[in-house]
C-alpha cells in the first residue's frame, strides 16, 4: 500500500519474466510514445526509480503490483511526453547541478554502495539509465510548473467564498484552505494539459494496458 500512495492511481505488472522459465514472455511492448516503443521491462524499471526517488527505497527489490505499475506508467508516459515537448521548444531548463543532485540523493537512498550496485544490476542497467529516468521527471516537472502554476493561483475572495459554500472548513486557517484549491486546481489541469499534449504526441497504449484506467490520458 505504501509503494501504491506514491502514485496518484493504480496498475501492476507481474513480475519480470525469467529465462530459465518456458513459455514465459521475456518483454513485451506497452505502449508507444513518440514514435517510440516502451517496453514492460522499461517500465519495472523506471517504476522503481520513481518509486524510490519519492521516498519508497523498498521498490529497490519488492514486487510491484499492478496497481503500483499502471500509476507508474502513466507519470512514465507524462514524463516522456512533457520533457519531449520542452525538449523540442528548447525550453524549461534545468538548473546547472540539478539533475547531479538529484542522482546523489537517489543514491543516498540506498543504505550501501553494494546494495545500489545490486539493484543496477538486478535490473541489468547502468546509472546513465537512471539519471535518464530522473531527468525526464525533473523537466515534465519543470514544464508543468513554468506553464500553469501562475494559471492554477487562487485568490483569498475565491478561497473564502470556498469556506462559505463548505461550512466543514470554516476554523482551518484560509492558507491551508487555499492550498487545498490550488494543489486540487493545479492537478486537474495538470490532467488537462497532459492529454492535449498526450494527444499531439500520438501516446498509444498497448495490450492490456490499452483499456483506459482512472486518469488515463491515453490515446487509443
Amino acid at each position: 500500500m505504501r509503494l501504491r500512495q506514491l502514485f496518484v492511481v493504480a496498475l501492476v505488472l507481474a513480475a519480470p519474466a525469467r529465462a530459465d522459465e518456458p513459455g514465459r514472455v521475456l518483454d513485451r511492448a506497452v505502449a508507444i510514445v513518440n514514435g517510440q516503443v516502451l517496453t514492460l521491462s522499461e517500465v519495472d524499471f523506471e517504476a522503481r526509480v520513481l518509486l524510490i526517488a519519492a521516498g519508497g527505497t523498498e521498490a529497490a527489490t519488492a514486487e510491484l503490483d499492478a496497481a503500483t505499475v499502471r500509476a507508474a506508467l502513466e507519470a512514465i508516459i507524462n514524463n516522456r511526453v512533457a520533457a519531449a515537448e520542452a525538449e523540442a521548444m528548447q525550453a524549461y531548463p534545468l538548473d546547472e547541478g540539478e539533475l547531479p543532485g538529484a542522482l546523489r540523493a537517489f543514491k543516498g537512498r540506498f543504505p550501501t554502495q553494494r546494495a545500489w550496485v545490486a539493484f543496477l544490476e538486478r535490473h541489468e542497467a547502468d546509472e546513465s539509465m537512471v539519471e535518464g529516468a530522473l531527468a525526464r521527471q525533473l523537466r515534465a516537472r519543470r514544464v508543468l510548473d513554468g506553464k500553469l502554476r501562475l494559471r492554477a493561483q487562487v485568490s483569498d475572495a475565491e478561497t473564502r467564498h470556498f469556506v462559505e459554500l463548505h461550512p466543514e472548513y470554516q476554523g482551518t486557517p484560509l492558507s491551508r484552505v487555499r492550498e487545498k484549491l490550488f494543489a486540487d486546481r493545479f492537478k486537474s489541469m495538470v490532467a488537462s494539459e497532459m492529454k492535449v499534449a498526450r494527444k499531439a504526441a500520438k501516446v498509444r497504449l498497448l495490450g492490456p494496458y490499452a483499456e483506459a484506467g482512472p486518469g488515463d490520458g491515453g490515446v487509443p
